[in-house]
């Protein structure tokens, strides 16, 4: 598998990204700029956490006009496989390649926590390495980690079993518990907590290894998952 891993100024956990795919899982990983105007080549495109653009006017909204963005729409177009954590969640929703918003925390506090999440749907691309139901643990760090959609929208992802990840103990306020969710295709993942601060057990356990090896598998099967 080769990844490509999106750098935008002010991006902060593209390197934590890289070190998940290419020291912990042993496959290949590369920071990209956000000024790159390609992303040929590569199996799996991540969308990194962080502050973009320092986060300006809302989380996400300067980078969408960034100029690895025409690209990244056509490679998720195409059927390519991308993965937007935190930050990158919020990129790919104003992007237009996953439904709804992230908006401010209920409590208007950064929340920055290990949290319990539940499996929602196991037979995704990004989450074939559990088991539905499964209850594991990862860290969360946002402001702005509320997802909203409106009711004819959350009732249409509900029904095509976009949702991933839900909170077990919601800590921001989100719709149906929503902590990470699918396009329609299944190949673009979105999700709020960090799985790539829980792959080595000294730091946070390995529970965010699932989400990495299942995608390992599915670029090496070469087929797209669909729900």
């Amino acid at each position: 598998m080769k990844a490509a891993v999106i750098s935008f100024p002010g991006s902060n956990c593209d390197d934590d990204l890289v070190h998940a795919i290419r020291d912990v899982v042993g496959e290949c990983a590369v920071k990209v700029p956000a000024t790159a105007t390609t992303l040929a080549g590569f199996d799996l495109v991540l969308v990194p956490g962080g502050f973009s653009y320092g986060d300006y006017l809302r989380s996400g909204a300067i980078a969408k006009f960034a100029p690895v963005m025409a690209a990244l729409k056509q490679f998720a177009q195409a059927g390519g496989y991308v993965l937007g954590i935190c930050n990158g969640f919020q990129i790919l929703t104003e992007v237009g390649l996953l439904p709804g918003a992230l908006q401010w925390n209920t409590s208007l506090q950064f929340i920055c926590e290990p949290e319990p999440l539940v499996v929602a749907n196991a037979d995704t691309a990004f989450s074939s390495r559990y088991e539905a139901g499964q209850t594991i643990t990862l860290p969360i760090a946002h402001g702005e980690g509320n997802y909203y959609a409106d009711p004819a929208t959350l009732a249409e992802i509900e029904a095509n079993h976009q949702v991933v990840f839900r909170y077990a103990h919601n800590p921001n306020g989100s719709l149906n518990d929503i902590a990470g969710l699918t396009n329609v295709a299944g190949n673009v993942l979105g999700m709020m907590p960090h799985p790539e601060r829980a792959v080595e057990q000294l730091i946070f356990g390995t529970d965010g290894l699932g989400v990495f090896e299942s995608l390992v598998e599915a670029t090496k099967e070469g087929v797209y998952a669909e729900n």
